[in-house]
């Protein structure tokens, strides 16, 4: 058995069918492999790919190898580990990162150093083992060393070392199990991204608080980065205001609509309850003609009765004198000689009543 996974297996005897390696490694970095005693203990016969896939041997789990710099550590190195882990059903995953001589050496520079990268990889959920300072060319010493069944990586040749594919002995061996790249993701793009927009990442970083000399930008470009900044920042200001500017035109617009939909609502209603009062049929109308009836009821004297009760006269009394001179209402003169003539003849009464 693999001794990791003998050594974390004491701590739970209870459950016999799931490794306990799985849960350590997800709940702890993965351990180095000069630092542990993670050595394949029991017999290493050589399997085939189709014994591996089969899920044999029973007694222990296939050995993945998988390599690489793994600078600046993204989605792609973690889907190619993803991979190299399920390759099989029971697979030990075991990563190489080469060290910073190598790599400066065969590669290149690299943005992070040995040991942040060492670091990173403990860390990918898929790894079981780091292999720190791993050779650049697998050699037969080492693949024995660490009980390598099968190397896994992308298919394509990787010339370098003098060698037009450093993997081209493992591959005759039928020990190589191809992997797939992540497209539109690598170590080499991010790098350009930060190369093309230098100005833009050194600028964000003069305004969090590095240095100049930390981003060995020189004096002019400081300058002009810090200019640039501010230009910035008032920008933002400008747009914040009109932000600020079109919310509030919004909200009035919002309660401009309230108000004149509020006064429709009001004026709809002024306008009923008037016609209500004043329209042809309003109770104002109906009013106005009851207290003009009552006043002219009121204006008006009461007619006497037609036939009036005959009253006895007491024979005491003389009659009432009837007075002949008083004009008849129903008979008015119908000239001015017969006017003149009643007025005469009133005259000539008047005397003999003397």
């Amino acid at each position: 058995m693999v001794g990791h996974q003998e050594s974390t297996a004491e701590g739970d005897a209870g459950d016999s069918r799931t490794p306990t390696f799985w849960r350590k490694t997800l709940t702890a970095p993965a351990p180095f492999a000069d630092e542990s005693s993670c050595q394949c203990r029991a017999p290493h016969e050589k399997l085939t790919i189709a014994q591996a896939r089969l899920g044999t041997p029973v007694d222990r789990p296939v050995r993945v190898y998988a390599d690489g710099i793994f600078d600046l550590f993204h989605s792609g190195h973690a889907r190619a580990l993803m991979q190299a882990k399920t390759l099989f059903p029971n697979s030990y995953l075991l990563v190489g990162v080469c060290s910073d001589d190598l790599t400066h050496k065969f590669k290149g520079f690299t943005v992070m150093n040995e040991a942040e990268r060492y670091e990173a990889l403990r860390h990918c959920r898929y790894v079981d083992e780091v292999i720190r300072d791993a050779p650049w060319t697998l050699t037969p010493e080492f693949l024995e060393k660490h009980k390598i069944d099968f190397v896994a990586h992308d298919d394509i040749p990787y010339s370098s070392a003098g060698s037009d594919d450093v993997y081209k002995h493992i591959k005759e061996a039928g020990m190589f199990v191809p992997t797939q790249r992540t497209e539109g993701i690598s170590t080499s793009d991010i790098i350009t991204r930060i190369v093309r927009d230098y100005d833009v990442y050194a600028r964000r970083n003069l305004q969090r608080g590095y240095t100049a000399k930390e981003l060995n930008v020189s004096f002019i470009n400081e300058k002009k980065y810090r200019f640039q900044n501010q230009v910035d920042k008032m920008k933002e200001k400008v747009k914040n205001v009109e932000e600020r500017s079109k919310e509030f035109v919004n909200r009035v617009e919002e309660k401009s609509h309230d108000l004149i939909q509020k006064w429709e609502e009001k004026s709809r209603e002024f306008i009923g309850n008037f016609l209500e009062l004043f329209g042809p049929d309003g109770a104002w109308k109906q009013m106005f003609q009851e207290r003009s009836s009552r006043m002219l009821q009121a204006l008006s004297p009461k007619q006497s009765p037609v036939s009036s009760p005959t009253r006895s006269r007491s024979p005491s009394r003389s009659p009432s004198p009837t007075f002949s001179w008083l004009p008849n209402k129903t008979s008015p003169p119908s000239s001015p000689k017969a006017a003149s003539a009643s007025i005469s003849s009133m005259s000539e009464g008047d005397e003999d009543e003397k």
